[in-house]
Formats: C-alpha cells, sequence, structure tokens
C-alpha cells in the first residue's frame, strides 16, 4: 500500500483541510493518508481548541486513515524542530510522500531555496547573529538575513509561515531520508493568520477560533467546516461545557509564576536571558493572559516564542526534560486510524525503528512523561467534573478505530 503523510494540528478541521487531504489523495495516488497531529498544546504555544482525540475523530470522518501524535517535546517548538519531529514519525512510519501546503504552491522554488540557503549557510548564519545582536526576534532576524543574501526571484517568500514549514519539513528530510517524496499544494483563499472571514467557504482556523472566542456560537461558522466537524464540536462542547482558550489557564499560569523564584524559573525550557524577572513582576499586576502577554512582549520575542515559553512554564517542562528526550522521537501514539489504516499498520508494524503504542499502560511512562504532563494540565481548563471525564481519556482511550463502509 502507498501511503502519504501530512503534518497537523486541525484546530478545528475546517473546509481548506478537507481540499488539502482530497489533494494528497489525488496528488500521490496514495492509498493511506497518514497525519501526523499535535496534542492538547500547538506549536504557537496554544491549547488546542479540543481535545486531541476529537481532533483525530474529525480528521478520520474527513477522509485521513491514519492519526498519530506529534510528542509535545516537538509539537511546542520553533518550526525547525516541529518539523524535524513530524518528517522523523512519517518516515519511520514508511510513508513515501509528504504533502504540505504553502504560500507558493509549486516544489521547485523550495528546493531551490534550500540548496541556495546551503551554499551561502555561512554567511546566513553570521547575519542572524548579527540581527539577533541588535534585540531582533530570530524569525524576524532569519528573515532580514535571507533578504540581505540578495536571494533571486525563483525562490520561496521565507517570511510566510507555510512556506517556512515546507522548507524546513524539506531539510528535515535531506537528513533524515532523501528518498521520501514532496508535493506542495496552494493554500485557498485564506491566509494563514487571517483573523477574519475573507471567503463563503474557507477561512483559516485562526478566524473560526476567534469567531468562536467572541461569539460562542457554532452557526457563524458551519459554513467554513465539513459537517462532521461541525456536529463533533457541538458534541464536544455538549460533553465538555466549553472550548479551550488560553484565559482558561491564566490561573494556573499565574500561580506557578507567583511561586516560583527567579533562579528555578531559569530552569524551565525556553526561559532565557533575564526574562523571567519580567514574566515574575508582569504575573503581579496582570488580570487576565492578554493582558500579561501585552506587558511581557518585546521585539526580541515574538508572541508565538512568548506563548511557548507560558505552556512550558504552565506544564513545568524543564529544560533537563528536553534535553533527556534528545534529537528523534522515541515512539509512535497512534490516535486513531480507520480500516484502511488498520490494514496499512499490520503489514508495517514488523519493520518500525521505533515502538507503536496504542495503549499507554503499556509503555514506561516516563518515555511519555512530558506527553502525559501536558495531558493532565490541559484538563485544568475544564471544571469537574468534565475536568476528570478528559483526564481519564488519556490512560483508557484506545485508537480512535473509523470504518467508513458502515457509517
Amino acid at each position: 500500500m502507498r501511503s502519504a503523510g501530512v503534518v497537523v494540528e486541525y484546530n478545528p478541521f475546517h473546509n481548506g483541510h478537507n481540499y488539502h487531504i482530497q489533494e494528497t489523495k489525488r496528488k500521490s495516488q496514495a492509498d493511506v493518508i497518514i497525519a501526523v497531529m499535535s496534542g492538547n498544546f500547538l506549536q504557537r504555544g496554544e491549547p488546542a481548541l479540543v481535545s486531541k482525540w476529537s481532533r483525530t475523530k474529525m480528521a478520520l470522518k474527513a477522509g485521513a486513515d491514519i492519526i498519530i501524535e506529534l510528542p509535545y517535546a516537538f509539537a511546542v517548538q520553533k518550526a525547525e524542530t516541529f518539523a524535524y519531529g513530524s518528517v522523523f514519525l512519517l518516515n519511520a512510519l514508511k510513508c513515501n510522500t509528504i504533502c504540505f501546503g504553502s504560500e507558493r504552491g509549486d516544489l521547485l522554488p523550495f528546493i531551490r531555496t534550500l540548496h541556495f540557503l546551503e551554499q551561502h549557510k555561512e554567511d546566513y548564519d553570521d547575519w542572524i547573529h548579527s540581527y539577533m545582536k541588535e534585540g531582533l526576534s530570530y524569525p524576524t532576524a532569519a528573515s532580514n538575513a535571507y533578504k540581505r543574501l540578495d536571494p533571486p526571484d525563483d525562490l520561496i517568500d521565507l517570511s510566510k509561515p507555510n512556506n517556512i514549514l515546507g522548507f524546513h519539513y524539506l531539510s528535515a528530510a535531506a537528513n533524515i531520508n532523501k528518498q521520501i517524496e514532496f508535493i506542495t499544494i496552494n493554500r485557498q483563499n485564506a491566509d494563514y493568520h487571517d483573523e477574519d472571514f475573507q471567503h463563503a467557504t474557507i477561512a483559516s482556523a485562526t478566524a473560526i477560533r476567534k469567531s468562536l472566542q467572541q461569539h460562542s456560537s457554532l452557526d457563524k461558522v458551519r459554513s467554513f467546516m465539513p459537517d462532521t466537524t461541525y456536529s463533533e464540536l457541538a458534541t464536544y462542547k455538549t460533553a465538555y461545557g466549553q472550548f479551550h482558550d488560553w484565559e482558561n489557564y491564566w490561573p494556573y499560569l499565574q500561580y506557578q509564576l507567583l511561586t516560583i523564584d527567579a533562579d528555578e524559573l531559569r530552569t524551565i525550557y525556553e526561559v532565557e536571558e533575564g526574562i523571567e524577572n519580567r514574566l515574575i513582576k508582569a504575573a503581579r499586576q496582570a488580570e487576565s493572559f492578554l493582558a500579561f502577554m501585552q506587558m511581557i512582549k518585546t521585539k526580541r520575542y515574538t508572541w508565538t516564542r512568548l506563548q511557548r515559553l507560558c505552556t512550558h512554564i504552565l506544564c513545568n517542562c524543564k529544560k533537563s526534560d528536553i534535553n533527556k528526550i534528545g534529537k528523534n522521537p522515541s515512539y509512535i501514539r497512534l490516535l486513531g486510524m480507520s480500516e484502511a489504516g488498520r490494514i496499512y499498520l499490520n503489514q508495517v508494524k514488523k519493520d518500525l525503528p521505533i515502538p507503536l503504542i496504542a495503549k499507554v499502560s503499556a509503555f514506561p511512562k516516563e518515555l511519555l512523561q512530558l506527553d502525559l504532563k501536558a495531558a493532565n494540565v490541559y484538563t485544568l481548563g475544564l471544571s469537574e467534573p468534565e475536568r476528570s471525564k478528559l483526564f481519564k481519556l488519556e490512560f483508557e482511550q484506545p485508537p480512535i478505530y473509523f470504518d467508513s463502509a458502515k457509517q
């Protein structure tokens, strides 16, 4: 069976994601679509709108065949690490092809850009270092450094978020398995960060989440998602009473910052350069997560990096925790599968280079420590008894099986 991989968050799954899956099937001619998906906390340092189990159901009902979890240590990370962990897992599952969305929709400029930066690596790194010494954030420094190299017009724009991720997917594959094929498809109608609805049926996940936070009505976003997503969101809200948002976690983050000293805070992953004092001071003054973020925002730290840092503080993720994990994921956590996915896994499971986990209780807890901790913290955004109900799923929920032929 031929397989194609996609790297996703589905926060939530919408019509643009549905287009991505269908185009991946069409262009790759794959029998099976494998999605590596962030867990309950996402690459931009945000709690997912709904749990990973709910998002797994959305994906399976829309045509994905295997859903695996990108571990916390790779999911809540800068683009380079996020992409590397994702490609490593898809390669471990024997993916023939990886398909990603991009602002350009043409693979050749990505390949040219990879070669261009390999040829100019020393100058590129020097410019990045120089710009960061001026107090710029890493993404801005990298973008400026790229421009200083005066790239030809046939290369990609590395200021665009999907282009950045696509570049890092190819870069990761160059280090892991150069035989992986890539396909890129053009994003449809909505940009990654669009906060408003610009099209009748296509909207960014950002715009959908913003609407849900402001209006709490699912009806306003129904046209932008498959009926199966709409139904799953409605089911989740009924079952748990709410969607997840950073403000739900602000009291816990504030507590962490008000009960920790600066020395201990410096042990948390991504706490660097004296920002710990700024964090503690702001925690004493802020009345909400938004107000807190506005107080700590600087030119050097992007909003996204600060959210990731806050997630690591919330989850008590230390530098030593990340260092112990090393460069590569050490397991594949299966969240869900279709009948085709089940058949595919039976074919490849004997040749997998790392363990496939279907049941948490059967696997050493120390290797899953960060994922389990993040899953536990995620439940704090709910009230009881909903909190305990979601907490139990981490240990009791088997991989979700979805047989479309029986639906």
